[in-house]
């Protein structure tokens, strides 16, 4: 049967899930699980509850824990990558050094200084997983979880391994938007596409109709502001019937993902909380974005004080009680691929002809049809032009970090920063500089070795 090789899987919860996802499917069974990461304690850790689930529920499953990385990935058919490099001490400078030169990064994972340096980091670790790869298991399927999604994928990309970048944006969107309507979630049908993060949403329909026109007017009666002459509001939002019940990661007040379909036509696919950082628009200073998202959200914050023991043991309890799958693609890819059964997924995927109004061999979100054939991606057709050149701005700045890596080019680091819509908005050229020396100082332990050399 399968062996599916999980890198990075010490991590407290969201292993675990994945596990529980594959258990649940009958097919997957029979697989062995090899679970890596640099520190065996907390691999260890994650094995010892996916052993007490498959125990409990008595299936044959082999579980088996590792540090070297070559001997999770020799003969895998699978692998999947969940690590953070530098883990929540580099997070935490990825935050807080931008913030003293007023770049404030509600979660920092994906764009922005933030993005760039986490993709900085984990870049090394991707080039050794994919050199191993081409030796010890040349035809597995690399599954991505981890941010910077579409750098990484990128990447990955151009290193020459298979590879699908995975979200749960698209899901967790789709959903709160029937929410919004009133729709069954299984009467909705959507078409999303873009890039990760920042996917639009070009159809959504109940059977004939079009479900649009009443989805701009519900969520800009719900959550748009207009300031009369006298600086007067219309403040509704979290007080009107589309806000209540909604989740802090759908972004409770959804009035920044709500100015940009105003503005643009389309609804896209994250947070209005993170997806302020991508766009110049929302965060110019703290006035503005108390203004557009008064309840903040901060997700280094909720990563360095969550009660990760606790969220383990109440999840390993949830899955010995009930094995039903979690929204995430994952599982559904592996059983797809193994059994046969097709199914449709979205992924984020090598741009060959995909959507032709952007850059070819950038890292596009798309639909997927996934069977015994694999990952196949579907040709969207072009965006609209308003969209794609809002995606433009961000496929700019993961250009830069990639070629920076492929090229070893520090001066492509510079060039990324700078290129991003938020940081260039607020700073100057020479302020960009400043902060970017400052965090390759902070970071140096994780960096590449081209990035830590001085420029003399």
């Amino acid at each position: 049967m399968a062996k599916i090789a999980i890198i990075g899987a010490g991590g407290y919860v969201f292993p675990l899930r994945l596990i529980g996802d594959l258990l649940s499917f009958p097919a997957l069974r029979e697989s062995t699980f090899s679970l890596m990461d640099i520190d065996l304690g907390r691999a260890e850790r994650t094995a010892a509850a996916a052993r007490e689930l498959v125990a409990h529920h008595r299936f044959p499953t082999r579980v088996e824990t590792t540090s070297d990385r070559r001997q999770a990935l020799d003969g895998a058919d699978y692998v999947i990558v969940t690590f953070q490099v530098g883990g929540i001490e580099a997070y935490r400078l990825d935050v807080e050094i931008p913030r003293r030169y007023g770049i404030d990064q509600t979660v920092g994972d994906t764009l922005g200084p933030g993005g760039v340096f986490r993709f900085l980091r984990s870049a090394p670790a991707y080039q050794a997983i994919a050199s191993d790869m081409h030796a010890l298991c040349p035809n597995a399927l690399l599954i991505n979880y981890a941010n910077p999604m579409a750098m990484n994928c990128w990447l990955l990309n151009r290193l020459g391994v298979e590879t699908v970048g995975l979200c749960h944006s698209v899901q967790g969107t789709s959903r709160m938007l029937a929410r919004h309507l009133d729709v069954p979630y299984e009467e909705v049908r959507f078409v999303a596409a873009g890039i990760n993060h920042q996917a639009w949403f070009l159809e959504f329909r109940r059977g004939d109709e079009d479900l649009y026109p009443r989805l701009r007017e519900v969520m800009k009666r719900a959550h748009l502001r207009r300031h009369d002459a006298q600086g007067l509001a219309d403040d509704r939002g979290e007080h009107s019937e589309a806000g209540r019940g909604a989740s802090v990661y759908e972004g409770g007040v959804e009035r920044v993902r709500t100015e940009m379909m105003d503005a643009f036509g389309y609804f896209h696919t994250e947070s209005s909380h993170h997806a302020s950082e991508y766009v110049p628009y929302f965060r110019k200073n703290p006035e503005t974005v108390n203004d557009f998202i008064p309840k903040r959200w901060d997700y280094y914050e909720i990563c360095a004080a969550h009660d990760e023991t606790g969220r383990t043991n109440e999840l390993l309890n949830r899955l010995k009680a009930d094995l039903t799958p979690s929204v995430e693609y994952g599982a559904l890819i592996i059983d797809s691929m193994e059994t046969g059964q097709p199914r449709v997924i979205y992924g984020n995927v090598d741009n060959r002809g995909l959507i032709p109004n952007l850059p070819e061999g950038c890292c596009v979100e798309v639909p997927c049809l996934v069977d015994g054939n694999g990952v196949q991606p579907t040709a969207v057709g072009p965006l609209p032009p308003q969209c794609a050149a809002i995606n433009r701005t961000n496929i700019n700045v993961q250009e830069l970090a990639v070629q920076a890596i492929l090229e070893e080019n520090r001066d492509h680091l510079y060039h990324a920063v700078m290129l991003d819509p938020l940081t260039g908005a607020l700073l100057t050229l020479e302020q960009i500089r400043s902060m970017v020396d400052e965090l390759i100082e902070a970071e140096h332990p994780w960096l590449p070795e081209f990035v830590r050399k001085r420029v003399t």
